[in-house]
């Protein structure tokens, strides 16, 4: 068992399932392309004693390595993993781009519908937009990219629960979902991380006096592919269901997948009388309680007037 064992290629990635008896896993090691039958490699691991802690994972194996060493991986765990991350602000179909490139997984979702990932997901009907928690997720080499989406799934669904059991009293917010619309619309607004909560605050004071949010990153995620580059004031009047110009209150779906600290600070907004706030050109923003205010930090900021 310490003599080298071939191998289908100079670097060998087998992935053994969770819940795999010995027996599936000398069959896999020997499908995958360890040049050891099944049953040798399930007398050896008999005999060694190594068969009762076999763990699930990816397993890499180089040129030149002995049947004891591939058990000892396998009952140590010394899986090979890789990750990937999914950055704050990024649409689903983004995400789903980058998901398609990362070489190590297996790809499952690849060519499905939008509908049929959230079906397969347990959310059949849903919007797929916002439920994915933005973060490095790491993974066994192989590894189905449904799971990832899962744990992604996963992780939003608690910060999301935990932040709608603990938010601030008297939000114009009827569900945690209106939450999550809410944050994704902070996410793609804030330039400036301290401006967020405030950003926040226009949005929840608007939402309190019935104005309409008309927020730019709304109505671009509307246009969706019509979108190029250039928001003309012919875009602002287009109808869609995510403009908020057009229409009242918040957008059906979220836009974004938020980070935590929009997600909190839609459920803490900045108390505020703020409900107008203009970008000053290094990233953070003016904010104005009155139209006139407003309408002066435009031309300021905006249109280089004093």
């Amino acid at each position: 068992v310490l003599w080298p064992v071939p191998l289908s290629e100079s670097k060998l990635l087998v992935r053994i399932p969770a819940g795999a008896s010995l027996r599936i896993t000398a069959q896999t090691l020997n499908q995958g392309g360890v040049g050891v039958p099944a049953w040798v490699i399930g007398s050896v691991g008999r005999m060694t004693g190594l068969a009762s802690s076999i763990k699930a994972g990816s397993y890499e194996f180089d040129q030149g390595i002995s049947l004891w060493a591939i058990l000892r991986k396998l009952s140590t765990g010394d899986t090979s993993e890789s990750d990937i991350l999914f950055v704050e602000g990024t649409s689903f179909r983004e995400m789903r781009i980058k998901l398609d490139g990362q070489t190590d997984l297996t790809h499952e979702t690849q060519g499905m519908t939008d509908a049929a990932i959230m079906a397969k997901l347990g959310r059949t009907g849903q919007s797929p937009e916002g439920w994915f928690f933005p973060d490095t997720y790491r993974f066994d080499k192989r590894s189905p990219d449904i799971e990832v989406l899962t744990r992604a799934l996963s992780v939003m669904q608690k910060q999301l629960d935990t932040l709608w059991k603990t938010r601030d009293s008297h939000l114009p917010l009827k569900t945690p979902y209106e939450l999550l619309i809410l944050a994704s619309i902070v996410e793609k607004e804030t330039g400036s991380p301290a401006d967020r909560s405030m950003i926040a605050g226009v949005f929840v004071n608007r939402l309190r006096k019935g104005m309409r949010l008309q927020t730019d990153p709304t109505v671009i995620y509307g246009l969706g592919k019509h979108f190029d580059g250039n928001l003309r004031k012919s875009d602002l009047q287009r109808d869609t269901p995510h403009n908020t110009y057009t229409r009242q209150g918040l957008p059906p779906t979220p836009i974004c997948m938020p980070g935590l600290a929009s997600l909190q600070a839609a459920a803490h907004p900045a108390v505020t009388d703020a409900l107008y706030f203009v970008a000053k050109g290094d990233g953070s923003s003016q904010f104005s309680a009155t139209l006139d205010a407003h309408n002066r930090a435009v031309n300021q900021y905006q249109r280089g007037k004093p």
